[in-house]
């Protein structure tokens, strides 16, 4: 008879570790923790799941399981920290937009965005007084997913806002200034229109209507003085255009100068004008003592009566200057411009002017260019023959003279053509006196009545005296 022994203990032991497994996976996946953010979004998150020994008997269970929930909450702390920071600065991010569209609402007025970038403010300000009143009493109950999701889009979101801000500010800068350049464009062509106006009165082609009233019998030298007038502001005009040509082909103005009028000290830079001025009056007035400037040998024998050089004067004053060059291009005044332009325009400075000799090359063989620079020195021209006309219908003789370099000053024949020019005096006790330099416009003598040159003055200094 055989005897029947009880089960072994450890079956059971192993039965009741089975069924304590179970029983706490159950457990773990019903204690899930739902977490919802302040904005009714929520996301579940279940709570680590620790892994059981298979033997109860296991020394160092409680150890572990202590400290695996000690480091879990720290975890979670640092979590709900950095995200409170995050809320902050997305606060403090948000804030900046509401002021700025506050700061952008001031101009123009607008009364409505100005209340609502204020209430965003308050309410920015509202929310982080309420985060630290939880983070204080310790009350916060963020969720850190969520949360840091959440500032990261309400930061990029208050970012954007303020780009575009910036970016209408940016447009309304843009269309002010451009309102500005248009309102400055205006301004401009009407001072341009303005300026054009004023030099055609005063210094422009066309007739010279101020002399239609002139007599051959009532001539008298205050009617040349006029002429002269008009005739030196149409030779600043053209040397004001010369002036620009050489700087647009880079040409050395103070060497031009200094080739001119060599050793010649200038008060200001901008004197150099008076040498090119110099040099045009000084070659258009070449031959004008003479009856037709000089243009024939036998000059003398073609001189004419005074009341025909008038009629000249009165015919060609009223003309147009390109069409009577035009149609007359083979009369005194045609071949008199003509010469003076090959005689002032040097072919070196035509070609650096504009890269060729055609202008030139269409002079010569007898026709007038069709340029704005060539049509200038035309009505300079017109201007001094008309000059040379009624100074040759004088009842008096009429003759031209220049003064020589290094003269005294002398108000009776001479004027200063700059008011800025060195004057006498003494200079670290070194006496100065003033010489003439060069005569810029030269003088006229009609019978016993002189017109003053015009000259520019230079300092000559002496040493002191030693004693």
């Amino acid at each position: 008879m055989e005897t029947i022994k009880p089960k072994c203990s450890s079956n059971n032991s192993n039965h009741k570790s089975r069924l304590a497994r179970t029983f706490q996976k159950v457990i773990n996946l019903r204690t899930a923790t739902k977490i919802a953010s302040s904005n009714g979004i929520g996301i579940c998150v279940l709570t680590s799941q620790h892994n059981f020994p298979q033997d109860d008997s296991t020394p160092d269970h409680k150890t572990s399981s202590h400290s695996d929930k000690h480091g879990d909450s720290k975890v979670k702390q640092k979590a709900v920290l950095e995200a409170l920071v995050a809320k902050v600065f997305a606060s403090v991010t948000s804030i900046k937009a509401a002021y700025a569209e506050l700061q952008i609402a001031q101009h123009p007025y607008n009364s409505d965005a100005i209340q609502a970038a204020d209430e965003a403010v308050v309410e920015e300000l509202r929310t982080l007084s309420e985060l630290k009143r939880k983070f204080l009493k310790k009350e916060l109950d963020l969720s850190p997913q969520v949360t840091l999701m959440l500032a990261e889009i309400q930061e990029q979101q208050s970012l954007m806002r303020t780009y575009e801000i910036t970016i209408k500010k940016l447009e309304s800068d843009v269309e002010q200034k451009d309102s500005d350049i248009a309102l400055l464009h205006k301004q401009f062509e009407d001072c341009t229109a303005f300026n054009k106006s004023l030099e055609k009165k005063l210094n422009a082609s066309g007739p010279l209507s101020m002399f239609d009233n002139i007599q051959f019998t009532t001539l008298n030298p205050s009617h040349f003085v006029q002429v002269l007038h008009c005739t030196l502001r149409s030779v600043r005009s053209f040397v004001k255009m010369m002036i620009k040509e050489m700087e647009l082909a880079k040409w050395d103005l103070d060497a031009a100068a200094k080739t001119i009028e060599p050793g010649t000290l200038f008060a200001k830079q901008s004197h150099r004008c008076f040498v090119f001025e110099s040099f045009v009056c000084k070659t258009m007035l070449e031959g004008f003592n003479s009856n037709d400037f000089g243009l024939t040998k036998d000059s003398a024998s073609k001189k004419l009566d005074p009341e025909q050089y008038f009629n000249k004067f009165k015919n060609l004053k009223s003309a147009h200057t390109k069409s009577f060059l035009v149609q007359n291009s083979n009369s005194s005044f045609a071949k008199f411009t003509r010469t003076k332009y090959v005689n002032l325009v040097h072919a070196k400075m035509e070609c650096s002017f504009f890269g060729n000799l055609n202008q030139r090359k269409l002079v010569t063989s007898g026709g007038f260019p069709d340029t704005a620079f060539f049509t200038a020195f035309a009505e300079m021209s017109r201007r001094f023959w008309l000059l040379h006309c009624l100074g040759f219908s004088m009842h008096e003789q009429v003759s031209v003279f220049q003064v020589k370099k290094d003269c005294r000053f002398s108000e009776v024949y001479m004027e200063n053509a700059s008011e800025d020019s060195l004057f006498s005096g003494e200079i670290n006790d070194a006496n100065i006196d003033i010489r003439v330099s060069f005569t810029v416009v030269p003088g006229f003598k009609i019978g016993k009545t002189v017109i003053q040159s015009q000259v520019y003055l230079s300092p000559v200094i002496t040493p002191p005296v030693s004693r």
